[in-house]
C-alpha cells in the first residue's frame, strides 16, 4: 500500500470517527414561517457536506424555497426552507428523523458514494452508464440492443445537452429477474452498447461502463456530462442544430473575486425549477469548489443563487481562463435538465421490450427524445418522455396523433394536451403494441450480429 492510500485512509477513519462524535442534529420548525417549513442541520463540517444535504432533501422531493449556508471553520449550519411537491407546509412527523438517518454514520458519506459509484453489497440489478454524441433513434437501438441481449431495463435517467447523450440504465435478466454478473455476458452488452454509442461519427468520446449496484443517477449524470465536456461549446464537433431551448434566454451567471475576504463570489440568475439547487451545488462540489456561505432565494417563478467558494487548497478563483470555465460549466448545470419539447406520459402494464417497441415507434415518426425517466412501480410502467422533431423543434401534432394512435391512447398520453381529437378518436382506447411489425430496426440488429435475418 503507498503512502497516498494509506493517509487517504487515515483521513476517512478520523472523519467517520469525527462523525460520530459529532452526529448531524436536524430540527424542524414548522412554526416559525406562515408558508414554509424550515429545515436546520448543523453538524461537524466535511467536505460534501452541502451536496449531502441537499442531495438528502432533493431525493425526499422537497422543493427548497429559501436556503442560508453557512460552513467557515470547523462547523457547518445549513438553514432551508422547504415544502412538498404541492407548496404546502409538510406535516409528517418523523421528516427530522428520516433526514437525520440519511445524515448519520450509517448513510452514505460524500467520500465513499463518489469511490464507489453507489455499489450496494446486495445488489438487485446492474447499472449502466453510457454517454457520447446524440442522434435521432440512438435511444431506440441502446433498448434495442438490449432487449435482443434478454436485458430488461427496471429504471433509467436519459439526459440529452449540447448534442451529448448521457444515461444510467438498470437492469436485470429477462428470465431470473435478477441483475447480471456473468463476465463474459457483461463484456458482451458493453461492446455491443459501446459500438451503438460510436455510430458513424462518435468514434473517440463515447463510453460504456457496467457495475452491479445502483448509483445516484442523478449525481452521476452530472459527472458523466462534466467528464464529456457538454459545457464546451466551442470544441470541433459539439455544436449542434439549433434546439428549442436555444431560442430561451440563458441562465445569467457571473463570477467574481471578493479581495478582502479572498473569496470568490458566484451568482446565479434563472427561471426557477425543481431540483435547481442541487444541480449547482454537484456542479459547483464535482469541480472541486468549497461553498463556505450561500443564499438561495426561490419563491417566484426567478430563483436568484449567491455562493462565496474557494478553491479546496483554500485559493479564490486566479485566471480568467477559470472564470469561464465555471460560468460555462454552471449554465450547462442549468440547462441539462431542462425539458425540451412536448412531454409523452406512458403509463401501463409493463413487460418485456416495451421500451424498446415505444422508442422505435418514435423513431419511424421523426422524434428525438430529448430526455427520458423510466420507472417501474410494481407491474406498472411508469415513464416519462421528452421528444422534439429530428432538429430539435417542436412536433407537428397530427405526428403526435399518428404516434399516439399506433401505441395506444390511453397508454401514451400529452401532458396538458391541447391537440383536438375527433370523436372516433376519444373512443378508441387500443393497445397495439403486441402486433408491432418489423422495421428498419431489424437491419439494424442484423447489422450487430443479434438476429440471424432481417428478411
Amino acid at each position: 500500500m503507498d503512502c497516498w492510500s494509506s493517509s487517504f485512509q487515515v483521513d476517512e477513519e478520523f472523519e467517520k470517527l469525527v462523525i460520530r462524535m459529532n452526529p448531524p442534529r436536524v430540527t424542524v420548525d414548522n412554526v416559525s414561517s406562515r408558508t414554509t417549513t424550515l429545515v436546520k442541520v448543523d453538524s461537524a463540517n466535511k467536505r460534501g457536506s452541502l451536496l449531502e444535504v441537499v442531495q438528502v432533501l432533493t431525493d425526499m422531493n422537497l422543493i427548497i424555497r429559501r436556503a442560508y449556508i453557512s460552513s467557515d471553520g470547523e462547523w457547518f449550519m445549513d438553514v432551508f426552507h422547504v415544502t412538498d411537491q404541492n407548496g404546502d407546509k409538510l406535516l409528517e412527523d418523523d421528516v427530522a428523523e428520516r433526514i437525520q438517518q440519511s445524515l448519520g454514520p450509517r448513510g452514505h458519506s460524500f467520500r465513499s458514494l463518489r469511490r464507489s459509484v453507489g455499489v450496494q453489497a446486495a445488489a438487485e440489478h446492474t447499472t449502466i452508464e453510457l454517454s457520447g454524441r446524440d442522434r435521432p433513434g440512438l435511444l431506440s437501438e441502446v433498448f434495442a440492443v438490449l432487449a435482443d441481449l434478454k436485458c430488461n431495463v427496471v429504471a433509467a435517467e436519459v439526459w440529452t445537452h449540447n448534442s451529448r447523450m448521457a444515461s444510467v440504465v438498470y437492469i436485470t435478466d429477462e428470465e431470473s429477474g435478477l441483475c447480471i454478473d456473468n463476465s463474459d455476458r457483461l463484456a458482451k452488452i458493453k461492446q455491443l452498447l459501446l459500438y451503438v454509442l460510436k455510430g458513424d461519427r462518435d468514434k473517440k468520446s463515447a463510453n460504456t461502463a457496467v457495475s452491479v449496484g445502483s448509483t445516484h443517477k442523478e449525481r452521476r449524470l452530472h459527472q458523466m456530462m462534466y467528464a464529456d465536456r457538454d459545457y464546451d461549446i466551442t470544441d470541433e464537433g459539439y455544436g449542434g442544430s439549433t434546439t428549442i431551448s436555444d431560442h430561451r434566454s440563458k441562465p445569467l451567471v457571473t463570477v467574481d473575486n471578493c479581495a478582502d475576504k479572498r473569496y470568490t463570489v458566484v451568482n446565479l440568475r434563472c427561471p426557477d425549477r425543481p431540483k435547481l439547487i442541487f444541480d449547482t451545488v454537484c456542479t459547483l462540489t464535482d469541480m472541486q469548489y468549497v461553498v463556505y456561505h450561500g443564499t438561495v432565494i426561490a419563491e417566484g417563478p426567478e430563483a436568484c443563487q449567491e455562493y462565496y467558494i474557494r478553491h479546496m487548497d483554500g485559493c479564490p478563483i486566479s485566471s480568467e481562463a477559470e472564470r469561464q470555465r465555471v460560468i460555462h460549466c454552471l449554465e450547462a448545470a442549468i440547462r441539462r435538465r431542462n425539458s425540451e419539447g412536448i412531454r409523452l406520459e406512458l403509463c401501463g402494464e409493463d413487460r418485456f421490450g416495451l421500451l424498446s417497441d415505444v422508442t422505435r415507434i418514435f423513431r419511424e415518426n421523426g422524434l428525438s427524445v430529448s430526455r427520458a425517466e423510466v420507472t417501474t412501480r410494481g407491474t406498472q410502467a411508469v415513464n416519462v418522455f421528452y421528444v422534439t422533431d429530428a432538429s430539435g423543434n417542436a412536433v407537428r401534432s397530427e405526428t403526435i396523433e399518428a404516434v399516439r394512435n399506433e401505441i395506444g391512447l390511453t397508454i401514451l398520453r400529452v401532458k396538458e394536451e391541447v391537440y383536438s381529437r375527433s370523436p372516433s378518436q376519444q373512443e378508441t382506447g387500443r393497445f397495439s403494441l403486441g402486433n408491432l411489425f418489423r422495421s428498419s430496426s431489424e437491419k439494424f440488429l442484423y447489422n450487430l450480429g443479434l438476429i440471424k435475418s432481417c428478411s
